[in-house]
C-alpha cells in the first residue's frame, strides 16, 4: 500500500530514510534548512522537499496534515514537544529523536488521540530493545547489555572520532548520568565510568564506558535484575573528554564549535557501526553482533543505514498493521510475537544489515 509519509528532519540519517521509503511511499520531507539536501533527493518523484521550522507549530500542522503517518528525526532536544503536537493531532508516528524527556509521559494522549506512537526506533536504543522484547515473551532473562558504537574506520588524534549523527546529542551522551540495573535496583553512575577493552572482529581495539542509553528498559523491563548499556570508542577517547569535563569546558561555545568542525563527518568518510547485544537467561546466554559499514553503492553511512533503516521498518510495520496499539510505545513492548520480531529483522537483512545470533 503506497502511503503518504511526512518526515520531519532531513540531516545524514533523515535523507537516507527518506531515500529508502520512497521505493514504496510518497515522503514529504521537511527541515529547517534544506540546503544541504541532496539532488538525487530534490529531484526525486516520490519526495516532496519543504522548509519547516518544528518550533512553528502551525507549520507542523500544516506540513502533517496529509499525512498517513510520521516519521520524526530531529535533534533530541526539539524531539519532545514536537512528539506532543503530532500525537495531539492525532498522526501516527515513529520517533528517533532521542529525547531527554520520558516519552511514556505522552501515552494518554495518545490514547486520546487513537494514536500508534513508536519512539528510540534507531539502531541503539531501537535494535537491542526489539531483541529484548522478544525475548521477554518466552524465555526468563537474568541480565542484559548491549554495547554500541559508530566510529570512523580512519580514526585522526586527538579524538578518533566523527559524529555520525547530532554533536550536541554525543555531547549530551558524555554528561548525563549512566542509569542502569544492579541486582535489581536502580542505580546511576558517573557517564564514562567503568572502562573496560574489547575485541571485535578479531582486530578492532574498542573501550567501551558507561553511558545513558537503557532509557525505557529501566521501567519496561524492571523484572530484569541486571542491565546496563555501553558505548563503544577508541582507546583513550574516554580519557581525553573527561580532561575536558574536568576544565569545565565541554559545553562551552568555543569547545562546541570546535568539536562540530573535528567531528563532522565528511562525505564518502568510512565509517562502522558495532552492536553487541547479551542476553542471559536462567538456561543459556545469546550474543547478537551486528557490523555494518559505509555503503559505496549508496553512498550512505552506515549509522544513517542501521538507525534509518530500523526506523523506517518500524513505519511499515505500522502501515502494515502488523503492530495497531494505540498508545506510546518503545520497541520492546512492541516486538513482542515472532511475525513482528520477524519483519524488522527480514527488512534489515533485505538492506545488507545483518545481525548473527550465537547461543
Amino acid at each position: 500500500m503506497m502511503a503518504n509519509i511526512s518526515q520531519i528532519g532531513a540531516g545524514m540519517i533523515g535523507q537516507a530514510m527518506a531515500i529508502d521509503l520512497a521505493g514504496d511511499h510518497n515522503v514529504s520531507l521537511g527541515d529547517i534548512d534544506i540546503s544541504s539536501i541532496k539532488n538525487k533527493i530534490k529531484n526525486h518523484p516520490s519526495i516532496k522537499v519543504s522548509k519547516i521550522d518544528v518550533l512553528n507549530q502551525k507549520e507542523i500542522l500544516a506540513f502533517i496534515g496529509e499525512a498517513d503517518i510520521v516519521l520524526l528525526a530531529v535533534p533530541g532536544f526539539l524531539g519532545f514537544n514536537t512528539l506532543k503536537t503530532i500525537i495531539e493531532f492525532g498522526k501516527n508516528v515513529v520517533d528517533i529523536s532521542f529525547s531527554p524527556e520520558n516519552i511514556m509521559d505522552l501515552n494518554d494522549i495518545a490514547v486520546q488521540n487513537n494514536v500508534t506512537a513508536i519512539f528510540d526506533a534507531g539502531v541503539a536504543p531501537g535494535i537491542p530493545n526489539y531483541l529484548f522484547g522478544y525475548h521477554n515473551s518466552f524465555e526468563d532473562i537474568t541480565n542484559f547489555k548491549y554495547y554500541v558504537g559508530g566510529l570512523p574506520k580512519f580514526p585522526k588524534k586527538p579524538f578518533n572520532y566523527k559524529a555520525p549523527f547530532s554533536p550536541i546529542d554525543v555531547i549530551e551522551e558524555y554528561i548525563r548520568p549512566a542509569r542502569m540495573m544492579v541486582d535489581g535496583r536502580e542505580i546511576t553512575k558517573p557517564a564514562l565510568s567503568e572502562i573496560e577493552r574489547l575485541s571485535f572482529n578479531d582486530s578492532i581495539e574498542l573501550e567501551a564506558f558507561n553511558t545513558d542509553g537503557l532509557r525505557s528498559l529501566l521501567k519496561t523491563m524492571a523484572h530484569v535484575k541486571n542491565m546496563s548499556e555501553k558505548t563503544l570508542r577508541y582507546p583513550g577517547h574516554a580519557k581525553l573528554i573527561k580532561s575536558y569535563i574536568e576544565k569545565e569546558i565541554l559545553q562551552t561555545a568555543p569547545t562546541i564549535k570546535k568539536l562540530f568542525k573535528q567531528w563532522e563527518l565528511k562525505p564518502g568518510e568510512y565509517e562502522f557501526t558495532i552492536l553487541k547485544v547479551k542476553i542471559q537467561t536462567t538456561k543459556k546466554m545469546i550474543e547478537y553482533n551486528l557490523y555494518d559499514e559505509y555503503d559505496e553503492a549508496s553512498k550512505t553511512t552506515s549509522m544513517a543505514r542501521t538507525t534509518g533503516y530500523t526506523a523506517t521498518a518500524t513505519i511499515n510495520l505500522i502501515l502494515e498493521k502488523l503492530f495497531y496499539e494505540k498508545g506510546v510505545f518503545p520497541p520492546e513492548l512492541v516486538s513482542k510475537n515472532k511475525m513482528i520480531f520477524d519483519f524488522i529483522f527480514d527488512y534489515l537483512s533485505k538492506r545488507n544489515i545483518k545481525i548473527s545470533k550465537n547461543t
